[in-house]
């Protein structure tokens, strides 16, 4: 039995800087609240629990340890206004969600968690504690009580404390009493840090015996001790926590809800526009305690450890689709554990090659088990997530074929906008329960360690479900998703492969330089913001700011929440020009997030290389349109500012070439209007901006609207409506209305071919791309607010989906036609290369140009550089 006990602020603080700043269509702030839902759903599916609990914050301000020390937890800065303004929300989701929730008066929810971790553990429960409060290790005891991370999906528990910190968790009161805690505001010894302290703790044990044995102690050290012992004995106090609150629990409180918690405030999630949760809830089921279904696919798991056996088993498949996958001792950079593969109907085989542990068996040699996968790619092999896996397998020198099928993808084209992991598709298609990877992984480092015959059952079942997805999943393409998989995403995978492999140099010497001039730049800002406000404060506080901007300086205030002024971007943008602060602290905005979100991880990321290059993760099933996503580190989304010229920080090692479709999803939207004023534009390679000026507001007023002309070309394929489209152009809604019936006016074909796609999508349940991929839409159970979206998402999918259909052919045939080809980044409708010479850039471009015919001409721009921030 496992109770989860979750410390309710601690936790949706983190989601909330974790999460990107989402906003519903009405502007209330939702990242927060969209990543704790997505943990809620968790519960049932990655992440089992029997009993559940939310523990909050006495919201007496003077706590016991207040009492103690009037400065604890003082220095708290005050939170964000957007984290201010979800917490109310979230907490009464959690209330309506039919979650157990405990506030005691006077007690922090730290206490509450002690108390009850110690009480569960002490009747032979389980607790887990998601909490990033490192108070809490304090409370480790393995296999009775550890820390559990949402986000890694890992648990906590004391070696991992020793780990980390250098101490075991009963000493960790004392460790911390050494170190403090600035955040809490908690003293410390001034001067002794982690390691220090873990060597003191660990010789003494306690800060009694430290200091009975202080003689022992020499120089400076001495002395830091000796002037804060005060301190250590008062810091001790403040971070142990309380384990006697509760002298019983009932655990019934607790139990998980037996309806979907999710479902139960399903109106409350669309009126805050969270909607994919709720769509995944119809296709996966309910996120609940899992329970094993009656018809859990039954099967044999043979374990090989004999080399003539496997040999001969391998022969037998002939020319059978074989499923194949492996075990890896991790993610990043790793290395075979052991493969699995399966052929058969209720029979899938597992290979052990480098398990490491006390007592292990026989195993398959490396080089034998090499020459046994090159077999089986030699035949018709299928699998789920085969990118993984022949990616690690290249650095083997195995050759690598092209995959058969993916069970991975053909899950994403009959269903883009659901999860795609093994886990999740078995589930859906099989109503099959895999067993988890952490259950099978425990307490150990890696795979490598889990023992053989553990390995094997785990292993040949990701080998057997993913065959018996693939006769569905294969049955229901041809039926639903008339879709090229043979010559496009197949070959996709192998070209993703090489991309990957490829890699792109960082300058670090520039990027430190950059880093030198950002940090003089922001301190420099510190002081002019200081010195036009007339007092220091917390630039990063929203209270403090809102508190400078609206009452010391007396701006004119443009938005008031509940919980006081708003500072966010917006508002300061709307008070440039009314005092000289408001341009510095956009200035400032601009460059600390340069510098936290790429200056300094991007040289994190180099460092690990020996040759300082970044290789990105592209993601074939990233989105629904179809279109690529990059991640760790996200490459997509370099910033092209020029005066901090993040992207000239990669260089070529010869020449960089940049291939960037022009206009592509305007041409589309001539191409399948057949619009004759769009298409003629086109043809004779007119400004297609200032001809949509010149059509809607006349010949003398065209340069003037020209940039009203382009936000209303791309914001129709987006799906923009007046009030969009007024707070992009800056003018009324009514001005803004008018301008887009003006639009429909002069294009009447473009109006007559998107209304007829939002009612083909309507009546079809689908629509198409230009290659004939279809998604799918649930229309029968949309209500007024989710029919609207799935009529814009209809419309996006055409043009983006068959930008992204167009641009991937390119790919393809650029690297059959040139298999030396280092293509090395794509960016949406760009493709960036790093070449020997400028006449095979020509080459590729006359690719991408013919690659498909349509009503009008594909155009490619190129451009060259030495450095990416050169490309044009």
């Amino acid at each position: 039995m496992t109770l989860t006990i979750i410390d309710t602020f601690g936790f949706l603080f983190r989601n909330f800087y974790a999460l990107p700043p989402l906003k519903s269509k009405k502007g209330f702030p939702t990242g927060m609240i969209t990543g704790f839902l997505n943990f809620v759903a968790s519960l049932g599916r990655d992440f089992e629990t029997d009993y559940i609990v939310f523990t909050l914050d006495s919201k007496e301000k003077d706590t016991f340890r207040k009492e103690i020390f009037k400065d604890y937890k003082a220095n708290r800065p005050e939170a964000p206004e957007d984290l201010k303004t979800q917490l109310p929300v979230a907490i009464e989701l959690i209330n309506e969600m039919g979650f157990k929730m405990l506030e005691i008066p006077g007690y922090e929810s730290d206490d509450i968690i002690a108390s009850l971790a110690k009480l569960a553990a002490s009747q032979g429960i389980k607790v887990k504690i998601v909490s990033h409060d490192k108070d809490m290790y304090q409370l480790i005891d393995d296999d009775k009580i550890v820390i559990f991370d949402p986000i890694k999906k890992v648990e906590i528990n004391e070696a991992k404390c020793i780990e980390k910190f250098g101490v075991h968790p009963k000493d960790f009161i004392n460790f911390q009493a050494l170190v403090g805690d600035s955040s809490d505001n908690i003293p410390g010894v001034k001067g002794v840090g982690v390691k220090t302290a873990a060597k003191l703790i660990n010789q003494y044990k306690t800060l009694e015996n430290l200091y009975d044995h202080i003689d022992e102690i020499k120089g400076a050290l001495q002395k830091k001790l000796l002037a804060d012992k005060e301190n250590a004995f008062l810091s001790r106090e403040l971070v142990t926590l309380k384990t006697d609150l509760f002298d019983n629990i009932n655990l019934e409180e607790f139990k998980y809800p037996e309806i979907n918690p999710i479902l139960k405030v399903a109106d409350k999630l669309i009126d805050l526009d969270i909607t994919s949760i709720l769509e995944r809830v119809k296709k996966d089921g309910l996120y609940v305690k899992t329970k094993m279904p009656d018809n859990q696919v039954k099967f044999d798991a043979v374990l090989i450890e004999n080399e003539k056996e496997l040999f001969e088993i391998i022969d037998k498949i002939e020319d059978k689709i074989v499923a194949f996958d492996t075990e890896t001792d991790s993610l990043e950079n790793p290395n075979i554990v052991g493969f699995s593969f399966a052929y058969e109907k209720n029979k899938a085989y597992y290979v052990p090659i480098n398990h490491f542990y006390l007592g292990v068996t026989d195993q398959i040699p490396e080089k034998t088990a090499l020459k046994a996968i090159q077999k089986i790619l030699d035949k018709k092999v299928i699998g789920h997530n085969l990118k993984f896996d022949f990616k690690m397998l290249k650095k083997y020198g195995l050759e690598i074929p092209t995959p058969h099928a993916d069970t991975m993808i053909l899950a994403w084209i009959l269903d883009p906008d659901s999860p795609v992991g093994l886990d999740s598709v078995a589930k859906r298609y099989l109503d099959h329960q895999n067993i988890k990877f952490k259950e099978v992984i425990g307490k150990r480092k890696n795979f490598s360690e889990v023992d053989i015959q553990e390995a094997a059952k785990y292993a040949a079942e990701d080998a057997l479900i993913s065959l018996k997805l693939y006769e569905i999943l294969k049955e229901k393409l041809w039926e639903e998703v008339k879709w090229d998989i043979e010559n496009i995403e197949m070959p996709f995978i192998n070209l993703l492969i090489d991309i990957e492999s490829q890699g792109i140099k960082l300058d670090i010497e520039y990027m430190q330089k950059l880093q030198t001039e950002t940090t003089e730049k922001l301190e420099n800002l510190t002081q002019e913001i200081y010195r036009y406000a007339g007092s220091e404060f917390n630039i990063k506080s929203t209270k403090q700011l809102a508190h400078i901007l609206f009452e010391v300086l007396k701006l004119p205030v443009k938005r008031k929440t509940k919980t006081g002024y708003s500072t966010d971007e917006k508002v300061l943008t709307s008070l440039k020009g009314t005092h000289p602060i408001i341009e510095k602290l956009l200035e400032y905005r601009k460059l600390d997030k340069l510098l936290s979100t790429y200056i300094i991880p991007l040289q994190e990321y180099a460092k690990k290389d020996p040759n300082h290059k970044i290789y990105t993760n592209f993601l074939q099933t990233g989105t629904a349109t179809g279109r690529l996503s990059s991640k760790n580190p996200n490459l997509q989304n370099i910033p092209t500012s020029t005066d901090i010229n993040i992207r000239d920080a990669f260089v070529a090692e010869k020449e960089f070439v940049s291939l960037d479709y022009s206009q592509i999803e305007l041409r589309l939207l001539a191409h399948f209007s057949k619009d004759e004023h769009l298409i003629n534009a086109f043809l004779e390679d007119k400004d297609i901006h200032l001809e949509t000026a010149v059509k809607i507001f006349g010949e003398n007023r065209a340069k003037e609207y020209r940039p009203v002309a382009k936000s209303i070309n791309f914001g129709l394929i987006y799906g923009m409506g007046p009030k969009k489209l007024s707070e992009t152009i800056n003018v009324s809604t009514k001005e803004a209305k008018e301008f887009i019936e003006k639009y429909f006016a002069s294009f009447p074909t473009v109006k007559t071919f998107l209304e007829n796609t939002k009612i083909e999508a309507r009546e079809k349940g689908y629509v198409e791309t230009l290659l004939k991929r279809r998604r799918f839409f649930d229309f029968a159970a949309a209500n007024a607010r989710t029919l609207a979206n799935f009529e814009r998402e209809a419309v996006n999918t055409i043009f983006q989906g068959s930008a992204a259909d167009i641009i991937k052919k390119a790919m393809i045939e650029i690297k059959q036609r040139f298999p030396k080809a280092k293509m090395l980044l794509q960016i949406h409708d760009e493709l960036i290369f790093e070449i020997d010479s400028r006449d095979e850039a020509y080459e590729y471009k006359k690719i991408m140009q013919n690659v498909f015919k349509l009503e009008v001409p594909l155009k490619v721009g190129i451009s060259f550089g030495k450095r990416w921030g050169e490309l044009k």
